[in-house]
């Protein structure tokens, strides 16, 4: 068995700590509402790649466009939620584009996470 769901799902533990240290800055420390919708966006997230991960974990044979899905989805909100957070930090951020870049890859991760599972359940013969 792979230890990649295993590892998509540290990635995501790792993204829900940090959406909560953004909701705790954007409440107390950094007024921002980019940092408020960076938190929900990286909680979000957080909680759809573990709940792909702990699929893909039971799925014999889990898909590889499902791990595709979720590698993408993981990298997408790390980018999204990065742009938002340099911007909040740093009004001047150089990092323009990467949003758009980051949110675009988060929609289709979720597509490809999609294509994946239903790929999978159409193949299972049980």
């Amino acid at each position: 068995m792979t230890k990649a769901p295993q590892i998509f799902a540290g990635f995501a533990a790792l993204l829900a700590a940090a959406g909560v240290a953004e909701a705790a800055a954007a409440a107390h420390a950094l007024p921002s509402p980019l940092l408020k919708t960076s938190s929900e966006f990286l909680l979000a997230n957080a909680v759809g790649i573990v709940a792909l991960s702990a699929f893909a974990q039971t799925a014999i044979p889990a898909s590889r466009l499902l791990y595709f899905g979720i590698a993408a989805l993981l990298l997408g909100t790390l980018l999204f939620s990065g742009e938002l957070t340099s911007h909040a930090i740093f009004p001047q951020s150089p990092l323009v584009m990467i949003a758009p870049i980051g949110g675009s890859l988060t929609i289709l991760g979720w597509l490809i996470a999609a294509a994946g599972l239903f790929g999978g359940a159409w193949r299972r013969r049980d």
